[in-house]
């Protein structure tokens, strides 16, 4: 089994987890800023009681919100490439997958740091679809490694 491959998948599991804190940290102070400006001490009186987060859209800037639209990203299409990973990891890995899984990750870093902080869609939709496409060439080696 090709461990290497794994690296990248736990790279992108670690950087997933950095947005959490991303977005709380930029989340509850601008939650807080919100009560205080509204005079509100028990909570947010718009947002739902037991809401979710995106219960907050329209209530606190859009900036704040980017980092938890893209850690909804990241709960989405990088479960696929986890399961490639693991699929290639298994079959045989070459050092070819291994550097599409790094670059697949890296890209998803860019695009992660894009829609956080600067957030234009045309350059966005440019780093998604690249990465889309190293991941589709990952999925492809896996199917050819398994069949």
């Amino acid at each position: 089994m090709n461990t290497a491959i794994l690296a990248p998948a736990a790279a992108l599991a670690i950087w997933s987890m950095i947005m959490l804190f991303w977005m709380a940290g930029t989340r509850f102070p601008a939650i807080k800023q919100m009560r205080s400006a509204r005079g509100e001490p028990g909570g947010v009186s718009k947002a739902k009681a037991g809401g979710r987060g995106q219960d907050l859209e329209g209530l606190i800037p859009d900036k704040v919100n980017w980092k938890a639209h893209n850690y909804a990203h990241l709960m989405e299409q990088p479960t696929v490439f986890y399961a490639v990973v693991v699929i290639l990891a298994l079959a045989g890995a070459a050092q070819l997958d291994v550097w599409l899984a790094w670059a697949y990750v890296a890209l998803r870093i860019v695009h992660s740091l894009w829609q956080s902080l600067v957030n234009t869609i045309p350059i966005r939709l440019m780093i998604f679809v690249i990465s889309s496409v190293i991941l589709l060439v990952m999925a492809i080696r896996a199917l050819l490694l398994t069949i």
